[in-house]
């Protein structure tokens, strides 16, 4: 990896006039943005479809796309659709969030109409047999759920159960539904790696987010109940999450399953094989959330309403990364080592050769922290001012105390004077990561506007509303100065030098 910058932002925050971001013309020019302004990474996260509050960390499958990030533009491009459709199916105003209700709901009629008109080909052909592993449970999962009230657990015996007569009914009643579902999957796959094409075109690299864990409520825990630690319905006798931390005094109960990591060792971890050869396949490099629990996990008892109970547990260890080398020779892995780390994560980490993170928003006012820039021993790590789960700097900036703005102050270079803005603060760490020695610098794109609070993406440990759901707006990369931003990369050696500049004039 070398010494570059990228820019964190989910696709389903670029602007739409269907509901939320997604994988069509706008994504085309923040790409063209990106390669202007001298950043070489795009930071997503998971792309997977989202499952309780619209989460992409919750979703109802770890091997599926999300079809609300299929663009209708596309398929009117490819002759599924008219432009009159896409017209008529428009949000008639452009929410500053993304409206995932709306989505839903106008995507799933032109997927409808674009299936009526697709003439199935070889590629599709080619598409089903080689994902048949993941995408009959997927979409079937999918299909039934839409028809029936709470999770599969709560199913009649046959559903849940998965016996093959109850499944044999489904399909033949739902056959058009389960033809659609597939359509769109296709979709998904078809228009992402045009993406990834495109990305490639404009030196541009995608850097994609993996879960460690799997939601409950999905085609992976329905399809291979084997693999987690549930009782005879189905329903987990412990669950996942962290102890008391930074986000959270009583800990977070995220609620995931945990893994029977004896089976899936005596399986060779063939599923989680699996699923980073899928992630391989959309993404450069990827980022696997929460890396600590690799090493030891934080269980649960499932009857608990936080995690304050919960117990260290142990993990797969280096026998998982020993496995994942054998298949795919050096991985493209960063590990997303925050938390409770310990010496014994560190080790796997360093064992596994995967690099770290650094998040400039933990450091102060500990002079001590491993997330400030003098603190760094080794360029293998990637550092960013916040990330998806902290606050905008703008907004964490404003949250401070008085002697925290000090010491933030003395760090980034600012005096008191002239920190009074929250965009000045968020500049001034921008300009700290890229001067740092880690080879990759990544800044949410909030900081590059400058953003506060509202803007956040997500609340960690907090149901709200708010989460996941915002969007740029039109016009706020117009109002960004590329050749300031290219000016910064350059000076900080986060450019090629022979890109720095002749990028620009040859678009």
């Amino acid at each position: 990896m070398a010494r570059s910058a990228g820019v964190l932002l989910h696709i389903t925050s670029l602007p739409s006039r269907f509901g939320g971001g997604d994988l069509g013309p706008e994504s085309d020019r923040f790409l063209d943005w990106l390669a202007d302004a001298g950043f070489g990474w795009w930071q997503v996260l998971p792309l997977n479809p989202p499952g309780y509050g619209w989460s992409p960390y919750q979703p109802w499958s770890a091997f599926a796309g999300n079809p609300l990030m299929i663009s209708p533009e596309l398929l009117a491009t490819d002759g599924l659709l008219s432009d009159a459709e896409l017209r008529e199916s428009a949000l008639a105003v452009s929410s500053a969030r993304a409206d995932f209700e709306a989505a839903e709901g106008l995507r799933h009629h032109l997927m409808e109409l674009a299936f009526d008109r697709f003439e199935p080909d070889e590629n599709y052909r080619e598409f089903l047999k080689a994902n048949q592993d993941w995408l009959e449970d997927a979409v079937l999962f999918d299909v039934i759920h839409r028809s029936r009230e709470g999770e599969w657990t709560s199913w009649p015996p046959a559903l849940r159960d998965r016996s093959e007569g109850g499944l044999e009914e489904i399909r033949d009643r739902e056959r058009r539904s389960i033809e659609i579902g597939r359509f769109a999957q296709y979709q998904f796959f078809r228009q992402h790696q045009r993406l990834r094409r495109r990305a490639a075109d404009r030196g541009i690299r995608l850097i994609g987010d993996l879960p460690i864990f799997v939601a409950h409520d999905s085609a992976d825990v329905w399809g291979r109940r084997d693999l987690y630690d549930l009782d005879d319905r189905g329903r987990p006798r412990v669950v996942a999450g962290v102890p008391p931390d930074y986000f959270s005094e009583s800990g977070q109960r995220w609620g995931n399953p945990l893994y029977r990591w004896d089976v899936m060792a005596d399986n060779g971890y063939d599923w989680w094989l699996s699923r980073l050869a899928a992630a391989f396949h959309l993404y450069d490099v990827v980022r696997l959330d929460h890396f600590r629990g690799f090493e030891s996990y934080w269980e649960v008892p499932a009857e608990d309403d936080d995690a304050q109970n919960g117990t260290w547990k142990p993990g797969p260890g280096i026998e998982l990364f020993n496995a994942v080398r054998n298949r795919f020779g050096t991985p493209p892995l960063l590990a997303e080592d925050l938390g409770d780390i310990t010496p014994a994560v560190d080790q796997l980490r360093t064992r596994a050769g995967l690099p770290g993170m650094a998040v400039l928003q933990f450091g102060p006012p500990d002079p001590a922290s491993p997330h400030l820039p003098h603190n760094f021993s080794s360029n293998d790590r990637v550092v960013y001012t916040g990330t998806h789960d902290n606050d905008t700097t703008a907004g964490w900036w404003r949250g401070l105390s008085r002697d925290d703005r000090k010491f933030v102050n003395r760090y980034i270079g600012l005096s008191a004077r002239g920190a009074g803005r929250g965009a000045d603060v968020a500049a001034a760490m921008r300009r700290v990561a890229y001067g740092s020695i880690a080879e990759l610098a990544v800044i949410p794109m909030q900081d590059l506007l400058g953003l506060g609070s509202p803007c956040r993406m997500n609340r960690p440990g907090r149901m709200v509303d708010d989460n996941w759901r915002w969007r740029m707006k039109r016009g706020d990369l117009d109002r960004l100065d590329v050749e300031a931003l290219r000016s910064e990369l350059v000076t900080f050696g986060r450019v090629d030098p022979e890109l720095s500049e002749s990028s620009t004039e040859e678009d």
